[in-house]
């Protein structure tokens, strides 16, 4: 089987399937390979009637102490079983399995299965799995690969077409040399991929999980590296000059720069006007004031003549951009025209903004990933501006500043990367720091609660929404997903509809749908069209709504810390006192003491660090940075130490054989060329 083969060529995948698992972002068997468990399903060491809790998914020894009942209630069926010990009794019901009365024997002991949820007092097990004893211990502490679904789509599918190709597959040549795998302690790469999704026990699942998370570092280390490379000592072309028309802005914004943001815009200027070329990261914590110094640096390029292009990773953002540089050039009378160029502009509108870019007469573009496609040519691009890099890969990255002379490349990050991961990651980049907040901005005020919070919360939205004010929530997945417990934006949406009053209306934002669809959500809630918006993390690049003040984020351990303060970013935006409720699903004190670290501190850096020392290898599943770089399955706080290794035999590999033409570096450098093209067909987000 290739790696690019079609999906389609499967046993068992029609057309309908086909869909499906586009929507999954599977269309090659190289796609399916690399769409990782989520998490893994445990079948844990049974606890007997009085151990139950609810909320838990767990396995129950008992006894069937009752006669079992079958009744009809219009469509359904239901089968009743109890079980009793110590004074406790936990209610067994299944609904449209008629044929358990006779399976079940009154007085037999079993091992059912499921989650337990307490309902008019009674703790109860819907459609719980039945075992024996003995079928369940071939079952025990065995790992089953839990994925990511979509509606239509089953756990059991995915794992089926999984297995179908790793039997079919041939093996796949080793590409890292047994050197490199021996001082690493790495798994070979086919072992790995048939362990990541079928583990036997957790330590293989761990061992394969390492081999995979290093090689994604490693091919996006050496990427980065060899950019490098070709970018390193470049001379400045492009003679800039700085103009008296930024300093005469900066004096007359509204608001006066922060001593941080006053420094970047000096080490900017001096990169555009000195003698190498501008290669520069600014981390700037959410909130900083990064976008300000982006278009002064835009207005720098323009006023001498030349043409900038922001790329942003979505339309919404793209918008928001455009919308806030053309009120900027308006109020500062300001003549140059500005253009906005995404994939959702109609044909004859993007013909016309291809014309003005090649002839010149757009000297500020603003775009996504719709700036790097063949047909737009630049004129005389001088500055490269990307927001939220890690959104982009390296190529695409790569490919805009190809667009005409090489160009300045700045890069802004909110995203609180330690400085010394950073320098790991963009290795390429000078660094800059916006370490200081606007003066005028209200710190947000947090709290860590259980589910028993979410009626005051509601209340709290509704008083809030009355003030006119208005809300998000934040919910992990998009959808119901076979075999995991956590909130969805789509339930979660219906359910919020229902709890609230009707003249407040509550709207629904997620990855999965198309950019028109988004853009139109994020304008009737910039317009308070919409008070509550239930979100996946897509909120978390950009999007500026001063008057939302209330954020509450379900399953709130389910993400990595650092994540978590970047979305809240989304509100304290405006004048009013904002707020951030994290709820979380789990009862561990661990989860609410590292939450808690949230309520402590609203400096996104000294978070980033806190998550990088309290993350380690039991934390393996479930808590994710899932936006930062993009990632399949290597987190950079949690595998910081593989980060480590990986960039030190980057280095290694580079030093001895710098284009990777010996044949001990052949598969590796094919690995990297396929990475590459991978890289250039993602649309962006």
């Amino acid at each position: 089987m290739e790696k690019q083969e079609s999906i389609r060529n499967l046993k068992g995948i029609g057309e309908k399937t086909e869909k499906l698992f586009h929507i999954l972002g599977i269309d090659t068997i190289q796609d399916l390979l690399d769409y990782y468990p989520r998490e893994y399903e445990q079948y844990r060491i049974p606890v007997s009637v009085s151990m139950v809790q609810a909320g838990k998914k767990i396995a129950v020894l008992g006894k069937i102490t009752q006669s079992i009942s079958l009744r009809n209630t219009g469509r359904l069926t239901l089968v009743t079983a109890t079980l009793k010990e110590a004074g406790r009794e936990l209610q067994l019901t299944w609904y449209n399995m008629a044929f358990l009365k006779k399976t079940l024997v009154f007085g037999g002991t079993y091992i059912f299965r499921g989650v337990v949820s307490e309902k008019k007092n009674r703790l109860v097990m819907e459609q719980p799995e039945i075992f024996t004893k003995e079928q369940y211990q071939t079952m025990q502490n065995r790992l089953l690969p839990i994925y990511s679904l979509t509606k239509g789509m089953t756990n059991k599918m995915i794992a089926k077409m999984v297995r179908q190709v790793l039997e079919e597959k041939e093996i796949e040549q080793e590409y890292l040399s047994e050197k490199i795998r021996t001082s690493c302690q790495l798994a070979e790469y086919n072992y790995a991929v048939q362990e990541i999704h079928f583990p036997k026990n957790r330590e293989n699942m761990i061992l394969a999980r390492k081999r995979l998370v290093f090689d994604e570092f490693l091919i996006f280390l050496l990427s980065v590296r060899q950019m490098k490379e070709t970018v390193k000592n470049e001379k400045n072309l492009f003679g800039i000059k700085p103009v008296s028309e930024t300093e005469a802005l900066i004096q007359s914004l509204p608001y006066s720069l922060t001593n941080a943001q006053k420094k970047v815009w000096q080490e900017i200027q001096k990169d555009m006007t000195g003698e190498k070329l501008m290669a520069r990261l600014v981390q700037g914590d959410v909130g900083s004031g990064k976008t300000i110094l982006a278009f002064l640096a835009m207005l720098l390029s323009a006023q001498n003549g030349y043409q900038a292009a922001l790329m942003v990773p979505t339309e919404v953002l793209a918008v928001q951009h455009f919308e806030g540089l053309k009120q900027l050039l308006e109020e500062h009378q300001l003549d140059f025209e500005a253009v906005l160029l995404t994939g959702s502009i109609k044909a004859k509108e993007r013909r016309e903004i291809y014309q003005k870019i090649e002839n010149g007469k757009a000297k500020l573009i603003i775009g996504t990933h719709a700036l790097i496609q063949e047909n737009v040519n630049y004129k005389n691009l001088a500055l490269v501006i990307t927001d939220e890099q890690h959104r982009f890969g390296v190529h695409q990255r790569e490919d805009l500043s190809k667009k005409g002379k090489r160009p300045h490349v700045l890069v802004m990050s909110a995203t609180p990367i330690p400085r010394t991961l950073a320098i790991m990651l963009y290795g390429d980049l000078d660094l800059s720091v916006i370490d200081e907040l606007p003066a005028n901005r209200l710190p947000i005020k947090n709290c860590v609660v259980d589910t028993s919070y979410r009626k005051s919360a509601y209340r709290f939205m509704q008083k809030e929404i009355a003030e006119g004010r208005q809300v998000y929530v934040i919910c992990p997945m998009v959808e119901e997903s076979e075999g995991l417990e956590a909130e969805n934006v789509l339930d979660y949406t219906k359910k919020l509809r229902q709890e609230m009053p009707p003249e407040i209306s509550v709207g629904f934002l997620h990855g999965r749908m198309k950019p028109a669809e988004k853009n139109k959500i994020m304008e009737e809630f910039s317009e308070n069209k919409i008070q509550i918006l239930v979100s996946t993390t897509v909120i978390e690049v950009g999007v500026n709504v001063p008057n939302a003040t209330v954020m509450m984020v379900e399953n709130a351990e389910r993400f990595g810390l650092a994540q978590l303060h970047q979305l809240r970013g989304r509100v304290g935006r405006g004048e009013h006192q904002s707020y951030c409720i994290f709820m979380q699903g789990g009862t561990k004190k661990e989860i609410k003491e590292r939450l808690q670290i949230l309520v402590e501190s609203n400096d996104g850096f000294f978070i980033a660090g806190e998550d990088l020392r309290l993350r380690g290898p039991g934390d393996l599943f479930g808590i994710r940075q899932s936006g930062i770089l993009e990632f399949k399955l290597a987190d950079i706080y949690q595998d910081a130490a593989i980060l480590k290794e990986a960039s030190i035999v980057a280095d290694e590999i580079l030093e001895k054989d710098p284009h990777l033409e010996s044949e001990e570096y052949k598969g590796l450098k094919n690995r990297l060329e396929f990475y590459a093209k991978e890289q250039m067909k993602r649309p962006g987000i």
